[in-house]
């Protein structure tokens, strides 16, 4: 059973990001503050669930949660601040739309960039052991992936219906097939043989 808080007696935030692995979109991350009585089974990391079940738990976290919000981070900015620095703006920019000021952020992961004067505490694997980080990776996760569903329209040859921009097989294919399109992360090594593409 994941934990409700690690302070119960002080607001507390989960955050959590989706898509730091992609070759193509931005980066998303989550913020929610849960209540003292919120009790949710099902929830677990994102990664662990099935589609569906990501989907209906969404609905109970943004029904319940004291506040909630999510932060994107375009692949533009991905490629001028680079990745990890991408993740921690997305978790400060979530935070920063919370109705809520936490006063303490409980962030999944080992490193962080503080957000303003809030205290943090990073824990690895933190989305299988705290409810509100949790909560925050099935946010970060189905709205990147309802993003790109909607860039899927448009590029569908790359696959990003299934694979959701991250680096499968047919998607670094179809990168050396078709080239490069605006949403792919040119900093990334886009295909197995990273070829040189005209712009």
């Amino acid at each position: 059973m994941l934990q409700l808080f690690l302070n119960s007696d002080v607001i507390e935030a989960g955050c959590d990001e989706a898509g730091r692995g992609c070759l193509a979109g931005p980066v998303f991350a989550a913020a929610v503050v849960l209540p003292p009585d919120f009790n949710c089974e099902l929830l677990n990391d994102s990664k662990q669930l099935k589609e569906k079940t990501r989907y209906d738990l969404r609905i109970i976290i943004e029904e319940q949660a004291l506040a909630w919000a999510v932060g994107i981070v375009s692949h533009t900015e991905i490629d001028q601040i680079n990745i990890l620095n991408a993740s921690f703006l997305a978790m400060h920019r979530a935070v920063s739309d919370l109705k809520i000021v936490p006063e303490h952020l409980l962030i999944d992961g080992n490193r962080f960039k503080k957000y303003e004067n809030t205290p943090h505490t990073c824990i690895v694997k933190g989305d299988a052991k705290f409810l509100s980080i949790a909560a925050a990776s099935v946010l970060a996760k189905t709205y990147r992936d309802d993003f790109m569903m909607q860039l899927n329209d448009e590029y569908p040859q790359y696959g990003w219906s299934q694979n959701k921009g991250y680096p499968t097989a047919k998607h670094r294919l179809a990168i050396e097939q078709y080239g490069v399109t605006p949403y792919h992360r040119l900093t990334f090594n886009l295909t197995n043989k990273q070829l040189s593409f005209d712009f």
